[in-house]
């Protein structure tokens, strides 16, 4: 048996780890937690100054006694998991299990699963941070009190099955604040006016009208178009009237206005890169450029982390630590990409910096996300990682290079005309041409800009000198409108919470994840978050009666008061006292004894007894009952699902049943939502998924192209559905292995058509 006994929190690390080591070290996996508080009551004694009663949690207790065994067998234990304060409290919860001492027991921490850096943590071990695990206790320890009493009185002033957090709840209510500003948006026109300048009867470009009187004019209405056009031309009338790209109202003109250059500026400006990939900035790039979810960004990334090669077994873990929020980069790491940048482009590339993060909590002893090893490309990776993998590997690798780049040089040129007829308005066009790509030719950063302007129609600017006097034709005015702010992404929501400070790197993904499986927020168009009807409901008793721990600030100060644990500043069981006495104990006897019963009417009459009906509710979903239940037992379905429900009726009911001609197709409402059976059901066990407007769509799109045979073997392909994405199989797959991926060329047409509708739904509205 091993001398050494090392405990590492995650089972696809222990394999790699352990061949960095001696024959004498076995390394295990605790399986993360193993012991929490118990689920069904509050288990804190809040009289006695908080003190938690920990459980070990069923389904660990074979793997308890597993590492009891061991650790009676090993001379020493070694704590090796990973550095937060959430790994840490795994550790001394571990040492508490198998009775071992939290002070002497040696604790070793890295950043990257690299023989170099498990080598130096092993000859340079420390003991466990009791600060640090006191810290993930108060965080623990003050979740459960806003979990446990005040989620009891949503269920009695509400429903039930609901539930509030401390940073849930507030997630929540951004998303809510944020659907309330699109519903009061109203629209604002504007009007923006152009014109084609011709040069020397083969360049053309744009122009755009900018200031009139030397102010800079903003056109709020047609009135306004005419009467700047009026000085432009004879007679408006002429103006030939039509609809834009959007259905907007299109002023045009052919008729020849001469412009006079009047000034010619140009400038160099820069661009610098962005700093090395933090957690929240890697999962909202990794959102914006791909469109994955924050979880899955956080479970691809764990990959990467813990990646074991077979070939090279002293390079193991492809990232470091992916749970940080430390732009910072160690000197190697520097030295390494210095010579990256140097031997792949020019050494004017190069430029050495570092970055210090703008948040004031950030632990800058951490190091950024980034590869462990730069001279690994993700060219030489492509064929031992999976699609997921490489982009995310290939991304974190590109973003860390290019922020130790040159700036880029951009040469601005500003043209400013006055037409001859007018010369007291002023138009512009500017241009860029980049003089020097530095960081960008290999990574340019996306935003989350959802209202960007159109792109500029100018190919390039001609050499036209100051007084020169250019034709321009093809005038046009255009009619806009504002836009409404966008809903939140994951992306966006993880940028926000973090710019108001709550929570921490490890919260957004399980905080994200949680409001979602609850019910409060639904995804819109696979990407936006939209706040269900409860998470209005709930937000609005929440801010009545929870105003304090409702507030941005006081979630943010809270966030602080952690931080001033685990920097020994303050016991926890202080800070648990502070917020309980002067918060959430004052807090929760006004709402026991003030709220009211929120009753969600319907404003109609019970048909069997002429009471209120009202909306209620089970885990089944939402219905309508009668207020003077349970003596009156009517129920019915809510008009908007009956409206869902007739128009499938209407579309596949009477249809013949597929399993047999003489049956038909019918329209059953399951537990969680409709499905088509045959009309002998559950007699006849036929049933099928009612497919959605994409699914269909890309249905009869593979259908048009012959792709729903398979051209070598002539066997009949269907569409079948994985965790990941859509794909094509065979009829009989898997007893006949014939599957392939979608085409692109397929999706395309299907993101192009989908798009068409969105934007004509937005029209009828």
């Amino acid at each position: 048996m091993a001398k050494n006994l090392v405990i590492v929190e995650s089972p696809a690390k222990w394999k790699t780890i352990e061949k960095f080591l001696w024959p004498d070290y076995k390394v295990v996996a605790s399986m993360w937690h193993i012991r929490d508080l118990p689920v069904k009551s509050l288990w804190i004694d809040i009289e006695w100054g908080f003190i938690p009663d920990y459980w070990i949690n069923d389904d660990k207790q074979k793997t308890v006694n597993w590492l009891k065994k061991l650790a009676k067998e090993s001379s020493e234990v070694w704590i090796a998991t990973d550095e937060d304060r959430e790994w840490e409290a795994i550790g001394w919860h571990l040492c508490s299990i198998l009775n071992i001492n939290p002070e002497t027991t040696k604790r070793i921490v890295f950043h990257e699963i690299t023989k170099k850096a498990i080598m130096h943590a092993v000859e340079n071990p420390k003991t466990l941070d009791m600060w640090l695990v006191d810290a993930q206790q108060a965080r623990r320890l003050l979740d459960r009190l806003v979990w446990y009493k005040v989620s009891p009185v949503l269920w009695k002033k509400i429903r039930k099955w609901l539930s509030a957090g401390r940073v849930q709840s507030v997630a929540v209510k951004l998303i809510v604040e944020k659907e309330r500003e699109i519903q009061n948006f109203k629209p604002v026109e504007s009007w923006k006016i152009s014109i084609e300048l011709t040069h020397e009867w083969k360049s053309k470009f744009k122009t755009t009208l900018s200031k009139i009187n030397w102010k800079v004019k903003k056109i709020w209405s047609r009135s306004e178009v005419e009467k700047i056009l009026s000085t432009l031309f004879d007679d408006i009338t002429t103006l030939k009237e039509s609809k834009n790209k959007k259905e907007n109202i299109l002023l045009s003109s052919k008729d020849i206005i001469d412009f006079k250059l009047v000034d010619s500026i140009k400038k160099d400006s820069k661009r610098s890169p962005g700093a090395p990939f933090t957690t929240s900035t890697l999962q909202q790039e990794w959102a914006r450029k791909f469109g994955f979810w924050v979880k899955q960004t956080m479970m691809v990334a764990q990959k990467l982390y813990e990646w074991m090669d077979l070939g090279d077994w002293e390079r193991q873990g492809l990232i470091t630590y992916m749970r940080t929020d430390s732009v910072n980069l160690s000197d190697l790491a520097m030295d390494d990409a210095k010579k990256m940048i140097d031997s792949s482009f020019w050494k004017e590339y190069h430029n050495s910096r570092k970055f210090k993060t703008k948040s004031a909590w950030a632990q800058e002893a951490h190091e950024a996300i980034r590869p462990t090893d730069i001279s690994r490309t993700p060219e030489s990776l492509s064929w031992v990682l999976d699609p997921q993998q490489l982009k995310l590997y290939t991304l974190i690798w590109k973003r860390t290079l290019a922020s130790q780049m040159s700036d880029a040089i951009v040469e601005v040129t500003t043209f400013t005309f006055s037409p001859e007829r007018a010369d007291n308005q002023t138009w512009v066009t500017k241009w860029e041409v980049i003089k020097f790509d530095g960081f960008m030719k290999l990574y340019i950063e996306w935003t989350d800009d959802e209202n960007h302007d159109e792109e500029d129609d100018n190919a390039t600017l001609p050499n036209v000198l100051v007084w020169d006097i250019l034709p321009g034709t093809n005038l046009e005015a255009n009619q806009g409108f504002s836009r409404p702010p966008a809903r939140f992404t994951e992306a966006s929501l993880v940028k926000k919470l973090e710019w108001e400070g709550i929570g921490r790197p490890s919260t957004y993904a399980p905080t994200i994840s949680t409001i979602i499986d609850r019910g409060y927020v639904e995804k819109f168009d696979k990407r936006y978050l939209k706040p269900t009807e409860i998470a209005f409901t709930v937000t609005d008793f929440l801010e009545e009666y929870f105003k304090e721990m409702m507030q941005y600030k006081f979630t943010k100060d809270v966030e602080a008061d952690f931080d001033k644990v685990a920097e020994k500043k303050i016991k926890f069981q202080e800070m648990l006292s502070e917020f309980w006495e002067n918060t959430l104990k004052k807090e929760l006897e006004h709402a026991w004894a003030n709220a009211e019963k929120v009753i969600e009417k319907v404003w109609k009459e019970c048909p069997k007894c002429w009471e209120d009906l009202i909306y209620r509710h089970s885990k089944a979903g939402k219905f309508i009952g009668c207020s003077w239940y349970p003596e009156c037992d009517f129920i019915d379905q809510p008009e908007e699902e009956k409206n869902v429900l007739d128009a499938l009726k209407l579309k596949y009911e009477w249809k013949p049943c597929p399993d047999w001609i003489e049956w038909t197709v019918v329209v059953k409402t399951g537990r969680y939502w409709p499905f088509l059976a045959s009309s002998e059901y559950p007699k006849v066990k036929w049933i099928w998924k009612i497919k959605d407007e994409k699914e269909e769509l890309l249905e009869s799109i593979l259908q048009e192209k012959w792709l729903l045979i398979d051209e070598a073997t002539w066997e009949e392909m269907v569409l079948k559905n994985s965790r990941r994405w859509p794909f094509l199989a065979a009829k009989n797959y898997p007893a006949v292995k014939i599957a392939k991926n979608i085409p692109k060329e397929v999706w395309d047409i299907v993101n192009e058509k989908i798009a068409e509708k969105n934007a004509e739904d937005e029209n009828k509205d």
